[in-house]
C-alpha cells in the first residue's frame, strides 16, 4: 500500500482519514478540511495511506502551530495517527520518517510534538517518539510534554510559552477549541445542551487565528474543558460522559 499527499488541489475529493465513517460530523469534516486548505498557506503538509484508514501525519513549521511554544526552524507534528487493524505494522515511523525527511529537506533543525506523560485519549503515546529518538524538551502542567528530535546540536532547546488565563471571571464550564479536529467542532451543540439541561453556564471559545492559538490558555488548542476558570481536561468529551464529568464537578 502507498502513501498519498493531500494539497489544496485534491483535498475535496479525498477523505482526511478523521471521523471517518461518522456522517453527524459531516460538517465539521468539511471544516477541517478548509482550516487544513488555509494552513497549507503556511507550509502544512497531511500525507496518509492511500486507503480508507486512519493512517496519517498532520504537520507544518512550528512558528506557524497552533500551539503556544517557542520551537524556531522545528517541524511540529499536530497529529500522528494508525488505528485499527494497522497498527503495529509500521506505518507510523513510515510517516514519521516522511516528516524527518521533509523537515531536513527544508533545512529545520528538527521535530518537535505534544504527548502526555502517560497515556492519555487523543495525545499521543510518549513511549513510541521516545523509542524514535525524542527526548522530552518541556513540560506544562498538569501532564503535557514536548518531545523533541533534533540534529543539530546548535539550536535551541524548544519550550512551552508561559499559559496565559482563561476568560476571566467565567463562571460553570468554559470550552476552547479550533477546527483542527473534527471531534472537537461536531460535539459542541450536543456538550452545549447537556450542559444547558443541568443549567451549569457553558462559554464556548473558538480558537479561530494562529495568534489566539499562541496565546491561548492551554497547551493542546484543539480542545481544552475549564471548569470556573480552572483546567479539567483535554479530552474530547462525549456527551454522556460530559454529563458524568459535569455531576462530579458539581
Amino acid at each position: 500500500m502507498g502513501f498519498i499527499q493531500l494539497t489544496k488541489d485534491n483535498i475535496d475529493s479525498q477523505h482526511i482519514c478523521c471521523a471517518l465513517g461518522a456522517k453527524q460530523y459531516e460538517h465539521a469534516v468539511n471544516e477541517k478540511k478548509q482550516w487544513l486548505k488555509e494552513r497549507m498557506e503556511d507550509g502544512l503538509v497531511f500525507y496518509r495511506l492511500d486507503e480508507r484508514a486512519k493512517v496519517f501525519i498532520e504537520y507544518l513549521p512550528a512558528e506557524m502551530a497552533w500551539v503556544p511554544l517557542d520551537a524556531p526552524n522545528y517541524l511540529y507534528i499536530n497529529c500522528l495517527w494508525v488505528s485499527g487493524r494497522y497498527k503495529n505494522s509500521g506505518y507510523a515511523r513510515q510517516l514519521l520518517d516522511y516528516c524527518k525527511e521533509d523537515a531536513i529537506k527544508r533545512g529545520m533543525d528538527g521535530i518537535v510534538h505534544v504527548v502526555g506523560k502517560d497515556k492519555y485519549p487523543y495525545l499521543s503515546e510518549k513511549r513510541f517518539f521516545e523509542h524514535m529518538g525524542f527526548h522530552v524538551a518541556d513540560q506544562a502542567e498538569p501532564y503535557f510534554q514536548l518531545v523533541a528530535l533534533k540534529w543539530n546540536d546548535q539550536t535551541a532547546r524548544p519550550t512551552f510559552k508561559k499559559q496565559r488565563k482563561p476568560a476571566p471571571g467565567e463562571k460553570g464550564i468554559s470550552i476552547y477549541y479550533t477546527a483542527q479536529c473534527p471531534f472537537a467542532v461536531g460535539v459542541l451543540e450536543e456538550l452545549r445542551k447537556v450542559a444547558e439541561d443541568k443549567q451549569v453556564p457553558i462559554h464556548i471559545h473558538r480558537i479561530s487565528t494562529r495568534e489566539e492559538a499562541q496565546n491561548a490558555p492551554l497547551i493542546w488548542t484543539t480542545f481544552g474543558v475549564f471548569f470556573n476558570g480552572q483546567f479539567v481536561t483535554h479530552e474530547i468529551l462525549s456527551p454522556s460522559k460530559f454529563e458524568k464529568l459535569l455531576s462530579s464537578l458539581l
